[in-house]
């Protein structure tokens, strides 16, 4: 299903994959702006609004419909609910997820994220990379999108993981959407659940 990517995040249990939905309403609903749901902090609220803004100004460039957007509602909700979700991590998982649904192309379910983005589309560094790619590892992520400016961090990832993981370091949102979205003829596989 279009408009569901898969984050990266720390936790107070240390890192854990973070899935992201994200919807259209009907035009016909009168529904406008973006809602989030999902117990999300500040800091979530505006890298949900900042990738909103980017896809937005970009969707030419990116082949985007986004002109539909003036007249709908978009939904992001972030399912495990009762964990309480704040930190500039999840701007290139939230931009992907929301071109993956005005695209109508899939993410790819073997694909993780983290990373913050500006609204240039700059992908900026985060904290955390060694317990994210361990949870990474955990649930059978096989790819793994980070900064490039996060590259250094590597050298804490224990080497046996590092060696099942394809990371790419990225500066540029377009970069991300290159990697995360399956073509748009070919089918991406099984969408996982919600956690």
């Amino acid at each position: 299903m279009p408009g569901v990517a898969t984050g990266l995040a720390v936790t107070g249990a240390g890192g854990d994959v973070l899935f992201v939905e994200a919807s259209l309403a009907d035009p016909e609903t009168g529904a406008s702006g973006l809602t989030l749901t999902g117990q999300l902090g500040d800091v979530m609220k505006e890298s949900a609004q900042i990738a909103l803004s980017f896809l937005r100004s970009h969707g030419a460039e990116l082949e985007l419909p986004v002109a539909d957007l003036k007249d709908r509602g978009v939904h992001v909700h972030f399912p495990a609910g009762a964990v309480p979700k704040d930190g500039p991590s999840a701007g290139i998982t939230l931009t992907t997820a929301l071109a993956s649904l005005l695209s109508g192309r899939l993410v790819r379910t073997d694909v993780a994220m983290t990373g913050e983005v500006s609204l240039t589309g700059r992908v900026l560094p985060i904290g955390g990379v060694k317990q994210k790619l361990l949870a990474a590892h955990r649930a059978g992520i096989t790819t793994v999108v980070i900064p490039q400016r996060n590259e250094a961090d590597l050298d804490d990832v224990p080497a046996e993981v590092l060696e099942k993981l394809d990371v790419h370091p990225v500066t540029d949102v377009r970069q991300v959407l290159e990697i995360a979205l399956a073509p748009a003829t070919a089918p991406a596989g099984r969408i996982p659940a919600a956690a």
